[in-house]
């Protein structure tokens, strides 16, 4: 991955010379550059879980297609570590030969096709030449957000400009009713560990029901859009697709109905084992204790890192802070105790009151007509736990 990086960060570099002196498209009345949107299937890596897209645009006096990539970075910068986990990162757009562009798809077995689009002559010279403005090594960062400023956000504004705004006006009144957090979980939900921090780590923001205009944060689906779309003077948009490069892996994952009842009676077993299984067995509710109050209090703590000190808006007020509380570490010690055969220090067992009645409070919060946040199936998971381990770690129980 390191090796494709560095072959990336110089392609950007060469790229960035030839187009700091090369002028942008001029062309002769009545000729104009051919404009396409080409999008890229998901890939295997979890950062190519979400598909890809670009600009190309061809030279009508040459032939030459060149892509406008909008999904450069450099992990070189000074502090980018540190800007990534506080959700200021910036991105680069690239201008590059398409079929340069094509090579790693092909490499890899993602699927690329593209859709050339029927925009009036003005509109498609004035598209060339902003690109083209765009992609000289001043102009080309921009400061990157996953939902709302991202590769395919960067496609879509690009090209409603160019349309004078008949784009937006199209798409930003309609809703198939998907959220930041339905498309983010189910194009994750090949990689468990992504699908699990996108659903854990998301707050009410990614439960408003998107427009169309704000679902195009995925590729894909603005590729969808832009099939119903009409060009300015009334006509299709999309006047033709063409397969670029045969998709020769896992295909996209399909919108599956979420169901909590499931987690319900998952949460319900395990709380049935626990209360059962501490009459005689408590040392061993204690090793499951142990770590579930530990992974609770990491991911609380990451929850509050979020929310408190970093720019990923879709992380802030997240409920799910109820349910992984950053105050189960504090239960560490007392479950250790237990452990070792020693009776925990008398805070412990109404700690553990506390953390379930934050997580009781999770459950109530989610009927109240508040800002929805999607978070069902962890409530009813994590509530029966945090009920269970509350009762069997009571000061009678522990005491006898």
């Amino acid at each position: 991955m390191l090796a494709r990086f560095a072959a990336l960060c110089l392609l950007w570099l060469l790229s960035a010379m030839a187009w700091g002196s090369t002028p942008a498209i001029t062309t002769q009345e009545g000729a104009a550059p051919r404009i396409g949107v080409v999008t890229m299937q998901p890939g295997e890596i979890f950062f190519e879980r979400f598909g890809h897209d670009a600009i190309v645009v061809v030279d009508p006096a040459t032939g030459e297609a060149t892509s406008y990539n909008f999904g450069y970075f450099d992990m070189e910068e000074p502090g980018f570590a540190g800007r990534f986990a506080q959700g200021d990162m910036q991105y680069y757009l690239v201008a590059l030969p398409l079929e340069q562009d094509l090579a790693y798809y092909r490499e890899v077995g993602r699927g690329v096709s593209v859709q050339w689009l029927d925009l009036p002559h003005e509109q498609a010279r004035n598209l060339a030449n902003a690109l083209a403005e765009r992609a000289k090594p001043e102009n080309a960062r921009y400061p990157y957000d996953y939902f709302t400023n991202n590769c395919s956000t960067q496609v879509r504004d690009s090209l409603d400009t160019a349309m004078g705004g008949a784009l937006k006006s199209q798409l930003v009144g309609r809703s198939r009713g998907n959220t930041f957090r339905s498309e983010a979980v189910r194009l994750a939900s090949p990689a468990p560990w992504m699908w699990l921090g996108f659903d854990l780590g998301l707050g009410p923001y990614a439960d408003t029901p998107m427009s169309r205009w704000e679902e195009a944060y995925v590729p894909m689906r603005l590729a969808d859009s832009l099939r119903e779309a009409k060009n300015s003077e009334g006509r299709p948009l999309v006047q033709s697709e063409q397969e670029l490069v045969p998709h020769r892996i896992a295909p996209e994952p399909a919108e599956v109905p979420r169901r909590w009842l499931p987690w319900l009676g998952m949460g319900l077993l395990l709380a049935t084992a626990i209360v059962l299984g501490a009459r005689r067995h408590l040392r061993v509710v204690a090793g499951f204790a142990l770590p579930l109050w530990l992974l609770c209090g990491i991911a609380g703590l990451v929850m509050l890192f979020l929310w408190g000190f970093s720019e990923h808006r879709a992380g802030w007020a997240n409920r799910n802070l109820l349910l992984l509380n950053p105050l189960c570490l504090l239960l560490l010690p007392g479950a250790i105790s237990v452990l070792r055969r020693r009776t925990p220090a008398a805070w412990f067992s109404w700690l553990t009151l506390v953390v379930a009645g934050c997580a009781l409070l999770a459950w109530f919060l989610h009927w109240l007509p508040l800002a929805l946040q999607y978070n069902q199936s962890w409530v009813a998971l994590l509530l029966p736990l945090h009920l269970a381990l509350a009762y069997v770690f009571r000061p009678k129980h522990l005491s006898s």
